[in-house]
């Protein structure tokens, strides 16, 4: 079997601390072994390496989210890199295409989808073991893996199986699926759930020559770095939209064991363990509540009940945790930069943004290096930089000349300098930025480790 864990999405719905360059998977709120935090993405990894299955996976996400997801799990883990975000179905295509053409998979393998976002025990993966016998047994296109569902919730797509059930040696049953329905209102969801529907947990198996054969279907490459080139091609929805409800041939199986989507402010804090993380302090009489603060001041919870407050450079929510689908929708509009920005190298934080009367445009961040780590090699066409090192030491390069720097230094880095920096110790910065037009995506990357920036520079 192979396994594709889906690690490329935004995650707008844990906003303030979740965003477009720091995705929700990548949030450090969990709690791991000897007590120490952990990502989502951290915590499925782990338990696939605990369960002997880390070897048969890899970890499909785009390109901008590569940095940080190597931070977290490292280099090493084998991933499919997305040229851009363009929702589930497209990720599943172009990791079919690259287990094919790249990988050199067998048609006939059986290729099972898992969502970063799943919150499972240990026996779980037990049932994941189990589902290549099945998907071959059942003769279906589509296996899924439903959950029980614990109230009608209007997240979550039903699947309502048929009443005739086969049970493996190993207790797991298995049905054809009757009907499926995507993320229905409240009155249907309890109709279904009456009816016996399942949750999908938005789990899959089935071979690889079924996504194969769609693929030459629709007219699209098969071959990884054709489909890559072409990704814009693929129609930006859900694999949900695209393939279950539009396959017949499709079962389900049962799984009641212990499973959540942590995509919610309500889910994810069901599972944290603790009732603050940061500065402030949430009283004895505010039941059930939680606070998230990755702000340098204070925030206190007084007498709220069932509630999350989350505070971020990008914001502050406070939230009743019943109020997902309306804050799910208040979200969908929101469009701002992004404040906060995890790195492979460290992290930055937008301090100040302003207009100046000449029209002049300026970005003031706060940066940091971690030891160890470097900044890319690259240069800007539309804007000047002004570095100054609050703390710590490294290395700076200015078209192809370096020096050392330290506590007090000021950097000038003019339009289409080429320059890095790398940290000897741990390097606070501040950073300035003027130019007529300041755009993220103004940005030529010349070298990424230190190595190839070396190589580049013949530095010793």
């Amino acid at each position: 079997m192979k396994i594709i864990v889906l690690s490329g999405g935004s995650g707008k719905r844990l906003w303030p601390l979740a965003n477009s360059k720091r995705a929700k998977q990548y949030l450090p709120v969990l709690e791991g072994p000897q007590g120490s935090m952990e990502s989502m993405l951290q915590r499925l990894w782990r338990q696939l390496d605990e369960a002997d299955l880390q070897e048969h996976a890899r970890i499909a996400t785009c390109r901008e989210q590569v940095e940080l997801l190597q931070r977290q799990v490292g280099t090493e883990a084998p991933l499919i890199i997305e040229p851009e975000q363009r929702d589930t179905f497209p990720a599943v295509a172009l990791s079919a295409a690259y287990l094919y053409s790249i990988a050199g998979v067998s048609l006939s393998e059986t290729v099972i989808i898992m969502p970063v976002d799943a919150y499972v025990d240990s026996d779980f993966f037990s049932c994941i073991r189990g589902l290549p016998k099945l998907s071959r047994e059942s003769r279906s296109e589509l296996l899924m893996i439903g959950t029980r569902p614990s109230f009608p919730s209007e997240q979550y797509g039903y699947i309502v199986p048929e009443l005739g059930r086969y049970r493996d040696d190993e207790g797991i049953c298995e049905s054809k699926v009757l009907t499926f329905k995507e993320k229905p209102y409240e009155a249907e969801a309890k109709k279904l759930i009456a009816d016996g529907a399942f949750w999908n947990s938005g789990i899959y198996a089935f071979s690889l020559d079924f996504i194969i054969a769609m693929l030459v279907n629709r007219g699209l490459p098969i071959h990884y770095d054709e489909l890559y080139k072409q990704y814009f091609k693929i129609p930006r929805a859900s694999l949900e939209t695209e393939v279950t409800q539009k396959t017949y041939s499709r079962s389900v199986v049962g799984y009641e064991g212990v499973w959540k989507d942590l995509g919610t402010w309500k889910t994810l804090s069901e599972e944290i363990s603790f009732d603050r993380l940061g500065r402030g302090e949430v009283s004895e009489d505010s039941e059930q509540s939680q606070l998230i603060n990755e702000l340098d001041i204070p925030i206190s919870i007084i007498g709220l009940k069932n509630v999350i407050v989350a505070a971020s450079p990008d914001g502050i929510l406070v939230t009743s945790k019943n109020a997902d689908s309306i804050l799910n929708a208040k979200l969908q509009s929101m469009n701002e930069r992004p404040k906060y920005e995890e790195r492979r190298w460290g992290h930055s934080r937008i301090i100040d943004t302003a207009v100046m009367a000449s029209g002049l445009h300026s970005v003031t961040k706060r940066s940091f290096v971690a030891a160890g780590q470097n900044i890319s090699y690259h240069m800007h066409f539309r804007r000047k930089e002004v570095w100054t090192i609050l703390a710590g030491e490294g290395l700076i390069v200015i078209d192809e000349q370096y020096r050392k720097v330290g506590p007090g230094d000021t950097i000038v880095i003019p339009e289409r300098c080429r320059h890095s920096l790398r940290a000897s110790t741990d390097i606070d910065l501040i950073e300035v930025q003027t130019g007529q037009q300041i755009h993220e995506d103004d940005v030529i990357k010349l070298g990424v480790t230190w190595d190839e920036i070396t190589s580049q520079l013949n530095l010793a």
